[in-house]
């Protein structure tokens, strides 16, 4: 069957050929499989690509690339699929669907791992942590190594190792001619520059190469719960002790409605709460000298900060993180001002849904000693990050839960310098692109775009146009 785009018709004998010149396969509309493999993690995007190509390896990336730019198709690139702004699906165009590519080869002696695309942290860190090393990986472990890595990436290791950007040394890059190159500190530098921070623009990363570091298997790390009247004292309590803690841990304060888990008291479920969450990257009885004053900001609901494997605290959210759910996110940098965090706790009493929240990310350690110039992610300042998040089960009333979330940020960014988390954004908008790469940062991304992909056929990120299209 003849498939409709936007550009034309796309005939059986041209889907054959493609399919002809893959290991892995097509995915049309009329197939069985095609609601499923069309579907993302974030439920508020619900699309409809003309064709999913299942790429098994890098030979069907360069396939799917040529035949998406002789067509003229609208392409959506995939990892994890967490697709926060809806990047890697598309309506009536292409979707390079990178996630059988699961391969990691890892060199325990040198540190390294080579990890293919398609892989997710839980895979990831599943290799890893068989030889006691790990990288900064997201906070939940079913999210894309890929996007999130383009995109900074932060974790529970960015105030010891920086962000997963920081620890990257290497890619192997589709461009957007079809060519595969590697980009490292020595060959295609400028391309490594820009894909550490700059996110999916410049072409199909394949796989990538990281820097390791001795982690776990043992670290001391977990959850604080405080009770909604305890919140400022708390929050400023927390912000003060972040100016003197170690790098070894690195917290969050989460601002959300207490879930009805055995854990916490019943009269607390349903009802506004203050999250410390953290993990200290080093020996866990050391750690206990670093944690112990968390436990003293107020009287504790609940206390489950102590020793576990790292990949429990990797995965330690994802019950709460399901697929399916309708999501929205925006983010700020912040100074952690008083009235930067009144704005916050001022928002979190008015979370629209029990599964809206707030959080406040520590940064500074590693992560601020990167020189700002050294990569695209040049938000170096030791503040904060402040994600806003809207979720929903369903479609009900989400437009109004998004409107909530904008008005949060935008009051809650007055106490920043405008710049946005590429990787917390439900947004594509030109002026937060522009604020978050900003200056000799944003002009060197368009000449790195110029090079690789000028005509913007990789235009489904936070997209940094090229100087023909600007």
């Amino acid at each position: 069957m003849s498939i409709d785009t936007a550009k034309g018709i796309l005939g059986d004998a041209t889907i054959a050929e493609l399919e002809a010149g893959l290991r892995g396969r097509v995915v049309r509309p009329d197939d069985a499989g095609y609601d499923q493999a069309r579907a993302v993690w974030n439920g508020a995007h619900d699309r409809h690509p003309a064709l999913i190509v299942r790429c098994a390896g890098t030979a069907d990336v360069i396939r799917a690339v040529e035949f998406a730019r002789s067509q003229d198709l609208l392409v959506a690139v995939r990892g994890g699929a967490h697709s926060i702004a809806g990047f890697s699906t598309c309506e009536d165009g292409i979707v390079i669907d990178l996630s059988p590519m699961k391969g990691a080869d890892v060199d325990p002696d040198g540190r390294r791992v080579v990890a293919q695309a398609g892989l997710t942290w839980g895979d990831l860190d599943h290799e890893t942590q068989a030889f006691g090393l790990a990288v900064t990986g997201g906070l939940v472990s079913t999210t894309g190594i890929a996007g999130f890595t383009l995109g900074g990436g932060v974790g529970w290791l960015l105030r010891r190792h920086g962000l997963a950007s920081d620890n990257l040394t290497a890619a192997q890059v589709v461009t957007a001619d079809g060519r595969v190159v590697r980009a490292d500190r020595q060959e295609h530098s400028e391309l490594f520059w820009a894909l550490r921070g700059g996110g999916g623009n410049f072409g199909v990363v394949t796989s990538l190469e990281y820097q390791l570091h001795p982690v776990g298997p043992q670290v001391l790390a977990g959850l604080i719960v405080y009770p909604l009247e305890e919140a400022q004292q708390v929050v400023t309590g927390w912000r003060e002790l972040t100016r003197s803690m170690p790098d070894e841990l690195t917290t969050l304060v989460n601002l959300t409605t207490a879930p009805p888990l055995p854990f916490l008291p019943e009269e607390v479920h349903g009802t506004r709460i203050v999250v410390l969450a953290g993990m200290y990257a080093g020996d866990p009885a050391a750690g206990e000298a670093a944690v112990g004053p968390l436990r003293t900001l107020g009287t504790p609901l609940a206390d489950l900060m102590g020793p576990m494997p790292y990949t429990g605290m990797q995965s330690m959210l994802d019950p709460l993180w399901t697929a399916g759910a309708h999501n929205y996110f925006t983010s700020a940098f912040i100074e952690p001002s008083d009235a930067a965090l009144g704005a916050v706790l001022r928002h979190h009493l008015r979370t629209p849904t029990p599964y809206s929240e707030l959080h406040l990310h520590q940064l500074g350690g590693a992560f601020a000693r990167v020189p700002a110039e050294a990569t695209a992610f040049s938000q170096r300042d030791p503040g904060m990050l402040c994600n806003v998040i809207a979720r929903s089960p369903d479609a009900t009333d989400f437009d109004a839960y998004v409107a909530w979330a904008r008005t949060a940020r935008e009051e809650i960014a007055r106490h920043g310098h405008g710049a946005i988390y590429v990787n917390f954004t439900g947004d594509a908008a030109e002026d937060k692109v522009r604020a978050s790469y900003p200056g000799a940062v944003h002009e060197r991304l368009v000449r790195v775009k110029d090079t690789y992909d000028p005509t913007n056929l990789f235009r489904l990120n936070q997209n940094i146009r090229p100087s023909t299209a600007a």
